[in-house]
């Protein structure tokens, strides 16, 4: 199955790189002019999120398989949550998930009927791209509980990043996808490696939530919203290449360039993944919906919500709410809140406690 995109041949094609080539210059520049008066300034990552199709089965994969624990479960619907999400006629049920001190948010849209599928194939270097990075104690027995469960494998096992990649050497990491293709990562850091919290020890096998991680088209339009906008630091980066990064993401010839930032809370934070080859990768389509299933959202904590609202308008950030929907008594767990998009179309809630 592919997504419902129009095809694009020939001359069409030329001229629509060349006019996302246009309005991405535009926007990189407008961001970045924003940006040098006042950036949003994220404070940290409060969960990453994302839709599913069956949420019985979903909390009991994440909880049996990886010691996920549910600590909420509820129901949402109304015209303040079908302007959050951009779907009209909402009815969503929500579970919480936390990790180590992570929490992740699944939703399940009961109504309106229609969310589509991850497509098949899909692969690390489409933009729709977007994945859960979750810090493991010991990779050969989280590897092997994972086998045991007969989770759908990515990677064919797990790798480690060789010397040659200085930025990441020693890290282990393993790709799988969870009931809904969602694609998810163990990652294993070696001393001196990774933030201090996961050196610390313990009996637990599966510690917390390292980081979501997008594939985008253009790294430096990325970081003039995600660093010049939102204000989120670099803290590391590595180009990931070679046989190991191939059998990690299951692509032939992947070359990726890796870029991490983060706001000052550690140590969720957000990577992108910039495929410099193999050509090809497909972009997110723009009739995403939140209740498609390949639809993820970011929740990232702000001071100000209208504050935050006025910059990213002011730089032509593409909005999915109709501006800061107030949510005083929501279960989700902040008051005010705007849904946005990154230059690749990927879902950042900005929320306000």
């Amino acid at each position: 199955m592919t997504l419902a995109t129009p095809a694009i041949s020939g001359g069409i094609a030329v001229v629509a790189r060349r006019t996302i080539g246009i309005l991405l210059t535009a926007f990189t520049l407008a961001w970045s002019v924003a940006a040098a008066g006042a950036p949003v300034e994220v404070k940290r990552v409060a969960m990453i999120g994302f839709t599913v199709s069956d949420m019985d089965r979903s909390v009991a994969f994440y909880a049996d398989v990886m010691a996920f624990e549910k600590v909420d479960d509820f129901r949402l619907n109304g015209p303040a949550y079908d302007q959050l999400t951009g779907v009209f006629g909402t009815n969503m049920r929500i579970v919480h998930l936390k990790l180590g001190e992570q929490m992740v948010e699944l939703t399940q849209y009961l109504a309106p009927p229609g969310g589509r599928p991850i497509p098949v194939p899909s692969r690390s270097n489409d933009r729709w791209f977007e994945h859960l990075a979750i810090v493991v104690s010991d990779m050969d027995k989280a590897y092997g509980t994972l086998q045991r469960h007969g989770v759908q494998q990515i990677s064919p096992a797990p790798q480690t990043i060789p010397a040659s990649n200085v930025p990441a050497a020693g890290i282990k990491a393993f790709k799988f996808r969870d009931p809904d293709n969602h694609d998810l990562e163990l990652i294993w850091f070696p001393p001196g490696k990774g933030a201090p919290q996961w050196q610390k020890p313990g009996d637990r096998l599966f510690l917390g939530i390292s980081h979501t991680a997008i594939t985008i088209g253009d790294t430096t339009a990325s970081l003039a919203f995600y660093r010049d906008l939102l204000g989120m630091k670099v803290i590391g980066g590595s180009l990931n290449t070679g046989i190991t990064q191939e059998y990690l993401d299951s692509v032939f010839g992947a070359r990726v360039k890796v870029t991490a930032v983060s706001p000052p809370a550690a140590p969720a934070h957000v990577e992108f993944l910039e495929y410099e080859a193999p050509p090809g990768g497909r972009p997110m389509p723009l009739d995403t919906r939140s209740n498609d299933v390949w639809h993820w959202q970011t929740s990232l904590v702000v001071a100000d919500v209208e504050a935050a609202a006025t910059a990213l308008r002011a730089a032509g950030v593409r909005f999915v709410t109709p501006g800061v929907i107030a949510l005083p008594k929501s279960p989700l767990g902040f008051s005010k809140a705007i849904m946005v998009l990154d230059p690749d179309g990927h879902a950042m809630r900005l929320v306000e406690p």
